[in-house]
């Protein structure tokens, strides 16, 4: 059964860039409904990084990135945004009288006044190790490309590959929540955050955690389920490890996915945007964050902000071509409610 949601702005994306534009909406009395194809708020902060600090967010000398995203679902709570989360928008038409029609994988239909692009680097597909078999224990059998859950592996033994931050951060936090960590890296040093790599290797010098270097992870064995991998270091030795869970952690490989057929002029992957409002070549439609491109344009969350609050002055326009706007500082009439 479809589900029928009606709004001023869809916010398509519900990361740092997206939560924010649901505050500067929220000063011009704009209703917002944010889709995420990810299960819960945050997108790469909370899917990938969720313990890795961040130090370039304004007036935090450091926050982690699990934290920027908590504050930012508090800084919303007054205007009181819904979401759907867990569905991917698939299709949207523009009507006759300007607004606009999405549609989502689950059968979700919004109803909004305008839309607002804030997928980050569009959908996520992770990189996947060349491991012979590795699809058989996919599926909640064996291998886990991401960890959204880390109680999941409570107790658990647990391998993990990879030489980056991903890899570096889970080793770190899941040496306190698995029973047996062992992190196998191919070379011999690390592309993560040196920090990272040195709580690492400390953890591996007091016998918490199991450190194979110059090695790949190239058998999973199992019937059904993956009971063993086979590790093998680059002299050719090879050894069987007992486990729960493998965990490859090389990175993401951003799809443009169903926004690349919308009709917006795409240029290297990424959405047009004109940088007066940040709005698409289809009037209505503005793009925000790293899915967006213009000259000069920085991939930074603080640079995302700023876009976000200048779509949100185009979008009113947009909504409203004949109704006048008068900027109001929040350190005068604070953050209304809606």
């Amino acid at each position: 059964m479809s589900n029928t949601i009606s709004t001023d702005i869809c916010i398509i994306g519900a990361g740092p860039v997206g939560l924010f534009a649901v505050f500067e909406a929220g000063l011009l009395k704009l209703r917002c409904h944010v889709v995420d194809a990810l299960p819960q708020p945050g997108g790469q902060l909370s899917e990938i990084y969720p313990k890795k600090p961040i130090y370039d967010i304004p007036g935090f000398p450091e926050v982690l990135a699990g934290d920027l995203v908590d504050n930012l679902m508090k800084q919303i709570e007054p205007f009181h945004p819904t979401f759907t989360l867990g569905e991917r928008v698939e299709r949207f038409a523009k009507l006759d009288d300007g607004s606009f029609q999405l549609f989502t994988t689950d059968g979700t239909e919004i109803h909004c006044k305008a839309v607002a692009i804030a997928g980050g680097l569009g959908s996520f597909e992770p990189r996947k190790p060349a491991v012979e078999n590795l699809e058989h224990f996919e599926g909640g059998k064996g291998v886990h490309y991401m960890v959204r859950d880390p109680e999941h592996f409570r107790d658990k033994k647990i391998v993990i590959a990879g030489g980056g931050d991903s890899a570096l951060d889970w080793t770190n936090f899941l040496a306190n929540v698995a029973s047996d960590v062992t992190l196998v890296h191919r070379g011999t040093t690390f592309r993560g955050a040196a920090d990272s790599a040195e709580k690492v290797q400390k953890l591996h010098e007091a016998g918490k955690i199991k450190l194979v270097l110059s090695s790949n992870v190239t058998h999973l064995h199992g019937n059904g389920e993956l009971k063993e991998v086979t590790i093998t270091g680059n002299d050719g030795k090879a050894e069987k490890v007992p486990l729960d869970c493998f965990i490859p952690l090389f990175g993401l490989t951003p799809k443009l996915g169903p926004i690349g057929e919308w009709g917006l002029e795409i240029e290297n992957d990424a959405v047009k945007v004109d940088t007066l409002d940040y709005s698409t070549s289809l009037p209505g439609v503005f793009a925000i964050g790293d899915i967006n491109t213009y000259p000069g344009k920085l991939k930074l969350i603080l640079c995302g902000f700023h876009e976000a609050a200048l779509m949100c002055q185009g979008a009113f326009k947009y909504i409203f071509p004949d109704k006048k706007y008068t900027l109001k500082y929040t350190t005068v009439n604070g953050a209304p409610s809606m």
